[in-house]
């Protein structure tokens, strides 16, 4: 089971706009999701007050637009799910997650050769 930490995809869409932007108000956040999202103001804002609640976001109360910022760091929240979904649907094996997440998408050369870099480094400490 999630923790009640674990946001939901539309709470991760909020996360990503703090992490780009900084801190921000409602107004901002709901701009930025764009009219494609059709998310309503006030649908913004009472996903921001349960990611308060939540402990995801702090709310800056001191202006008069109050000013939401992310809790956590972007690779934080990243590791927190990672975890998550190697426990949950790979059974704890990391192989299996990087084997599925190749084959799954087009891997570019690039990120082929940041893959073995990686690999490399990590061999390399545990020489």
């Amino acid at each position: 089971m999630p923790s009640p930490r674990q946001p939901t995809r539309s709470e991760l869409e909020i996360l990503r706009i703090l992490w780009a932007k900084g801190p921000s108000t409602v107004r901002e956040v709901h701009g930025a999701l764009g009219p494609e999202r059709g998310a309503g103001y006030t649908t913004v804002l009472k996903l921001l007050q349960i990611m308060t609640e939540k402990g995801l976001v702090t709310r800056d109360e001191s202006r008069r637009s109050h000013v939401y910022q992310a809790e956590e760091s972007e690779q934080d929240t990243q590791d927190q799910l990672v975890g998550d979904l190697v426990d949950r649907a790979f059974g704890g094996s990391s192989l299996n997650l990087v084997m599925r997440a190749l084959a799954e998408r087009r891997t570019t050369p690039e990120e082929l050769d940041e893959v073995r870099r990686l690999l490399d480094d990590l061999e390399g400490e545990s020489r």
